[in-house]
């Protein structure tokens, strides 16, 4: 058994004072860290950063000619190379292993959809490294979480989402997130009942 922790958009943007600010994301940012710091024994430890084109609309994602409507359409965010595009200063890169952009050019809420400093597609750098576990923590509950965690599911992985470790847009679209993965067959749990 492989076990890997995927660290989702734990990104300056998207924590408070980003331009698409979630509340308790340095929060979050800082228990990740913590959490490291206790040794919880993963293998392998996969972090995604949202990584967009700065000179388009990167298919549409980008809300550019009307107000975003915060479903298809969002703010400009996590642009490539700019300050909210960087890991929250609260997380410890340290403690990664594998980087993962995603976006770049087009819509991407799922880790598995974006690929390694490597060049490598996550399924195979998942493959590489023999994952059959994932833990998943970061930002947004109800959005690249929800996203990431599911596609974990489909890749054929036993999934863990630790509940104290995420935060969401709002409370209905995560809990309705958290019921959802539950009915597929993922664990929510706290992250102290993550043994090392």
């Amino acid at each position: 058994m492989t076990r890997a922790l995927f660290i989702i958009d734990v990104q300056n943007d998207f924590t408070e004072g980003g331009a698409l600010a979630v509340t308790g994301g340095a929060a979050v940012a800082a228990g990740i860290t913590s959490f490291l710091a206790g040794s919880p024994g993963y293998d392998v430890v996969f972090a995604s950063r949202d990584w967009h084109d700065p000179d388009n609309d990167n298919g549409g994602h980008f809300a550019t000619t009307t107000d975003p409507d915060f479903e298809i359409t969002w703010p400009r965010h996590c642009v490539a190379g700019t300050p909210g595009a960087e890991y929250h200063p609260a997380l410890d890169t340290g403690a990664i292993d594998v980087h993962v952009r995603k976006g770049q050019g087009k819509p991407a809420y799922s880790i598995f959809e974006g690929t390694t400093d490597d060049s490598l597609t996550l399924p195979e750098a998942l493959a590489e490294r023999a994952v059959t576990d994932v833990d998943v923590v970061g930002i947004a509950t109800d959005y690249c979480v929800l996203a990431s965690a599911l596609d974990a599911l489909d890749a054929g992985a036993s999934v863990r989402v630790l509940r104290d470790l995420v935060a969401g847009v709002a409370p209905d679209s995560s809990d309705a997130a958290f019921a959802r993965l539950a009915n597929r067959g993922a664990v929510i749990i706290e992250s102290g009942s993550v043994s090392a």
